[in-house]
């Protein structure tokens, strides 16, 4: 077993290498295109879009990658993945050969093992949602069955484009081996088409959702401290991380299993405050949300906003401290998108109504 993983892993440093060396000159658009993968894309620019526009699939979008984000963390700690560039340094593979040259970048060093990769994952299941939104929304209205195979064929081609850029830049990058981006997409398109067939997640009560994350929490927490109990560290990477980065500096604590979590739970428990609270029921559900110059003025409000808010960085000197602001800011960014960005806007167009009469 052990002998196969390090071919496949021998395999997968050469295709490092081979981008790295062929394709040097696209370092920055490599750089952009794992940083456009994030998630955080997804909470601050994605989400308000989509929430505006159909309000399903922004609830959706929210869901789709908080599920994808948590179940990659356990599937990282079930499957113990390498990352490039720890590997090529701790293998015995090349005992008999030269060590492999892999280059680092400031994103290279994240600290969480590295299958599956949560940069595919998440990007394969927003993107899942979006496009199978679009094909809903477009195919309705077509009649033509060649106009609806063109705008079905056009869109996954557009899909998969996407993943493949992703999945390129995360292995030039030296983050991932080519089968975990791979499982990364698979895993991520699994959970957006399972949350095709969910519907109760739409209607969910502030109980539900609180009960959502503080399960989902409790679970990975639970499991985390059971494993250590039997003598399993799920914290191994951190120290690969630590030992191997060329920079300490490219090591942020934001990149820990535990912070993503929190972060992610976070925006989930924030939705949920958001969508039960009587700012949102006054000011979305009324005449006045339902106009189409209010709802892209709320787009556009609520990506400047969160784009000011994301500049704010919580202190790293204490860990416990900085995984609770975290935690807090990110159930800010739902809030603030649904809730407190339309009251302000509302009560500004009404002064503003009043004013003209």
């Amino acid at each position: 077993m052990e002998s196969g993983m390090d071919l496949i892993h021998g395999s997968g440093i050469q295709m490092v290498q081979y981008l790295q060396t062929s394709y040097k000159d696209s370092q920055n658009l490599f750089l952009f295109i794992s940083f456009a993968a994030d998630l955080r894309n997804t909470f601050f620019v994605f989400f308000p879009i989509w929430f505006y526009l159909c309000e399903s699939v922004g609830i959706k979008l929210i869901w789709v990658a908080v599920i994808g984000d948590w179940l990659n963390l356990i599937f990282k700690w079930i499957l113990f993945g390498q990352r490039p560039y720890w590997w090529v340094h701790e293998t015995a593979f090349y005992s008999n050969t030269s060590v492999p040259v892999v280059e680092q970048f400031p994103v290279t060093c994240e600290t969480g093992p590295g299958s599956p990769s949560g940069h595919a994952m998440g990007s394969a299941g927003v993107y899942y949602v979006m496009v199978t939104a679009v094909l809903t929304l477009l195919l309705q209205k077509q009649q033509q069955q060649f106009k609806k195979w063109c705008t079905h064929s056009l869109l996954w081609m557009g899909f998969w484009g996407v993943q493949l850029c992703v999945c390129l830049s995360r292995i030039f990058l030296a983050a991932h081996f080519p089968h975990q981006v791979i499982a990364g997409v698979i895993s991520g398109m699994a959970v957006a088409e399972a949350f095709n067939h969910i519907q109760l997640f739409y209607k969910a009560s502030l109980k539900q959702y609180a009960c959502t994350t503080a399960f989902l929490f409790l679970f990975a927490l639970g499991f985390y401290l059971l494993l250590k109990v039997f003598g399993v560290d799920l914290l191994w990477s951190v120290e690969k991380a630590k030992r191997w980065c060329v920079n300490a500096e490219w090591i942020h604590i934001d990149t820990t299993p535990f912070a993503g979590l929190l972060r992610n739970l976070g925006t989930l428990f924030g939705l949920g405050l958001a969508l039960n609270s009587q700012l949102y029921a006054d000011n979305c559900k009324g005449k006045q949300g339902q106009r189409l110059s209010f709802k892209l003025s709320c787009i556009v409000f609520s990506i400047i906003v969160l784009h000011l808010f994301d500049s704010f960085k919580p202190p790293a000197k204490i860990e416990l401290l900085f995984y609770f602001l975290s935690f807090c800011k990110s159930a800010a960014v739902p809030l603030t998108a649904v809730a407190i960005i339309p009251y302000c806007l509302f009560h500004i167009t009404r002064t503003h109504d009043k004013k003209i009469l």
